[in-house]
């Protein structure tokens, strides 16, 4: 239990006893009530809705509950200093500080795993993301997919789940054919022959790389192969040079994978087949003007939706259909999918034919990311400088780093449209988010520099007196590290990784502030030793976060 719970469980104890004590209720009629932080800071270090939840039941004004239960509190054993009545009936309790040193104790103590908490222990949570079809370079989109699905596969690690990270690999489409088709084309030409792109084939520059790569490799042997051979042939290659440039980038880009999980081979074991026999026997599939539909309008989607076309060929849903079986049968307690904006409508579908299935579709929690656009000297960006095409991760990757593309995605909630300004993103000015975070860390580095350079050696922390920490200053970083634990506690409930960053700059903001208002090495050894020590868990605390993000914590700017 992280100090500010103890802290929390100690002031509810308390109102507890006042409560019983007072007669206001017995012990077993006892509400539910709220104990937070307060908004405004004037208004205390802890607050209480509890004589508003005993109105009905002590049958009283909630200001007149609260003046007994204030009456009848224990104050000592709480560590509260003092209390007053807010608003129609609030209690607001300011603590006695000393508490807030255990926050750096524990810091120190748990150092990298400061802020783990076991919420989500015992249970087993996959996420897919990204999942672009290998076929081009992964885009922006793609970016922010990536950015968002590891610090949640981060946080929800932090938090005690059991986390599996999947990347659903398109491998079984039109789209991976035209591929071959392109890579064939290009083959041909590269021997000097006749040859005509496909109409929807792949033009780019790297089709023509990988067709030289295979001359040099092979010569004109593959002209030889029978021509479903040599389809396979040039499927399997493409596919292969894709995929090693979709995790090349995805490497660069600090993002890992579990599973790679073929669609291919949904088809090869004959799941997608048993997925349609599986609905068959449920009673919701039809055939309709030579189609065979599945009737998603029973679970709540706006219209029923085909798997099998008139000409035999399944619809997009129908392997969908089948790997989000496969999802189920591997025994996850929850499945999480960050799908990008233009799959907003799909949701509804899926989840229908989960439930038709005999699946909780509860367990199935789609997330959806928005688009980024870029922006540069005040105007919008389309095109790549490099290619003339359009920006893809590795631009952007080249152009701004990765801190700030990992910092700046996660930064707002992913079901929000965000702008992307590359000039402020690599800018080293307090402007820029991500710059005045990591020089908050890179700040205390200079701090425990200089204290060296002047002879000071940090005494091991039992040996310390925290208790010269008693500026206000002070005591907020004390409380906002205090606060993480309960931070990941709720952007995890929320799958909300924006909130680590939202935290982890209001902790660089009070550090900063921190820094302008004392010095650190003081004249007072006792004292110096004493902020050293503070501020080595402000490092500690800093770091954690960022790597959650995917943001690296520099020691020197």
């Amino acid at each position: 239990m992280s100090v500010m719970e103890k802290m929390n469980d100690q002031v509810k104890t308390a109102i507890d006893e006042a409560i019983v004590k007072a007669g206001l209720v017995t012990r077993e009629e006892l509400p539910s009530f709220v104990i937070e932080v307060p908004k405004d800071k004037s208004h205390g270090d802890l607050a209480t809705n509890a004589a508003m939840q005993l109105t009905r039941i002590a049958k009283r004004n909630p200001r007149q509950i609260a003046e007994v239960i204030i009456e009848n509190l224990d104050k000592a054993a709480a560590s509260i200093e003092s209390t007053e009545i807010a608003g129609p009936g609030f209690i607001n309790f300011r603590m006695n500080k000393s508490y807030l040193y255990d926050v750096v104790r524990e810091v120190t103590d748990k150092g990298s795993d400061y802020g783990r908490i076991g919420i989500g222990a015992g249970q087993r949570v996959q996420v897919e993301f990204v999942s672009a079809n290998p076929t081009g370079s992964l885009h922006l989109g793609h970016a922010r997919g990536a950015a968002v699905g590891d610090a949640l596969c981060n946080l929800l690690d932090y938090a005690g789940y059991e986390m599996t990270r999947e990347y659903y690999i398109n491998d079984a489409g039109n789209q991976v054919m035209n591929l071959a088709k392109s890579i064939e084309c290009r083959y041909k030409q590269a021997l000097g022959l006749d040859a005509d792109m496909p109409e929807d084939g792949y033009f780019g520059e790297d089709i023509k790389g990988f067709a030289q790569d295979l001359v040099n490799k092979e010569g004109d042997r593959l002209l030889q192969l029978a021509e479903e051979e040599r389809a396979k042939y040039f499927r399997q290659f493409g596919l292969e040079k894709e995929l090693d440039k979709i995790k090349r980038d995805l490497g660069r880009f600090g993002v890992p994978f579990d599973v790679w999980f073929s669609e291919t081979s949904l088809y090869e074991n004959g799941e997608v087949t048993k997925a349609l026999d599986t609905l068959r026997t449920t009673g919701h599939v039809y055939e309709e003007e030579g189609a065979t539909w599945l009737r998603t309008t029973t679970f709540g989607d706006d219209k029923n939706r085909v798997l099998v076309k008139n000409d035999g060929s399944y619809t997009y849903l129908t392997p969908d259909v089948a790997y989000h079986m496969d999802k189920y049968g591997r025994g996850f307690d929850r499945m999480i999918n960050i799908w990008g904006a233009d799959h907003h409508g799909y949701i509804p579908r899926m989840k229908a034919a989960m439930e038709a299935v005999g699946n909780e579709p509860d367990k199935l929690i789609v997330l959806i990311a928005q688009m980024v656009s870029l922006f540069q000297d005040g105007e919008k960006v389309k095109m790549s400088k490099r290619t003339g095409k359009a920006v893809t991760m590795e631009d952007l990757m080249e152009e701004v780093g990765v801190d700030a593309i990992r910092y700046f995605f996660t930064m707002r909630s992913m079901d929000s449209h965000l702008d992307f300004d590359m000039d402020l993103a690599i800018s080293t000015s307090n402007e820029n988010p991500v710059f005045y975070v990591q020089y908050a860390h890179a700040r205390i580095c200079s701090i425990y520099r200089q204290a060296e350079e002047q002879g000071v050696v940090l005494k091991p922390l039992r040996d310390i007196d925290l208790t010269t920490l008693t500026t206000e200053h002070e005591y907020d970083l004390l409380r906002k590290m205090g606060e993480l634990p309960e931070e990941i506690a709720v952007a995890a409930r929320d799958y909300a990784p924006h909130r680590l960053i939202r935290y982890v700059y209001e902790l660089a903001s009070l550090l900063h502030s921190y820094y302008k208002a004392e010095r650190v090495i003081t004249e007072d050894p006792e004292q110096t030793q004493a902020r050293l020590a503070l501020l080595g868990a402000v490092r500690t605390v800093i770091a954690n976060v960022l790597r959650l993000v995917g943001v690296s914590a520099p020691e020197r700017m």
